[in-house]
């Protein structure tokens, strides 16, 4: 795949992060191994990548960071930094991807390629953090795909337990404890079955992951 040739939007008030995994077959998608090989679910992982960075790339920020378990490839566009991600678990990785920034701050997962400009715009906007001291996008799994913070606390996201179905709302539960004033960004769907695979690509069907699940699959299904 290769990076966009347009130039990334201008800058904006808030630093954008993609928390993300380098698509190596094995490491990645693995619940849809089967009916996918690992290889295919590392490509199928690649274009969602490849879209939500593109999605980010079109959007106003005043930096745009991917943070990274592996090494970068081809499809990393221009315009973002790449930093590692600690260890630990993910609540611990995601605390300390905010830890790293300054300033308002939306970080975003690498398995909803499904994302738009538009759908993003709410949390960009030039008033966006007006009244409000975070941004919160619920997944259909009971995670969450989006999480915004005027001013990033790793205190936020510490402790709160990972990849359950109340995953979400013990995160924004969390933040509303703390007081914060949150707005919702819609529900999307991660991909992490070829079931949500199918529903994804159907909601974005012009997408790099559409065509990428289009090419996968054979007519006759698997």
């Amino acid at each position: 795949m290769t990076a966009p040739a347009d130039r990334p939007a201008g800058p904006g008030p808030t630093t954008l992060l993609v928390i993300a995994k380098e698509p190596v077959p094995g490491r990645v998608k693995t619940r849809l191994t089967p009916p996918f090989t690992p290889d295919e679910a590392a490509e199928l992982a690649e274009a969602a990548l490849y879209d939500t960075l593109r999605a980010v790339r079109a959007m106003p920020a005043r930096r745009r960071v991917v943070v990274l378990d592996g090494r970068p490839g081809g499809w990393l566009p221009d315009g973002f930094e790449v930093r590692p991600q600690c260890a630990g678990g993910l609540d611990e990785r995601l605390a300390a991807a905010f830890a790293a920034s300054t300033g308002p701050t939306l970080l975003l997962g690498m398995d909803t390629p499904q994302i738009t400009p538009h759908l993003l715009a709410p949390a960009l906007d030039t008033g966006a953090w007006d009244d409000c001291d975070a941004w919160f996008g619920a997944a259909e799994d009971g995670g969450f795909w989006a999480l915004g913070l005027a001013s990033p606390d790793p205190r936020l996201l510490r402790g709160v337990p990972m990849s359950t179905a109340r995953t979400g709302a013990a995160q924004r539960a969390r933040l509303t404890a703390a007081g914060l004033r949150v707005r919702d960004l819609p529900p999307l769907r991660d991909v992490d079955t070829t079931d949500d695979a199918e529903r994804v690509a159907a909601a974005a069907p012009a997408g790099t992951f559409a065509a990428t699940l289009a090419r996968l699959t054979p007519v006759t299904g698997r």
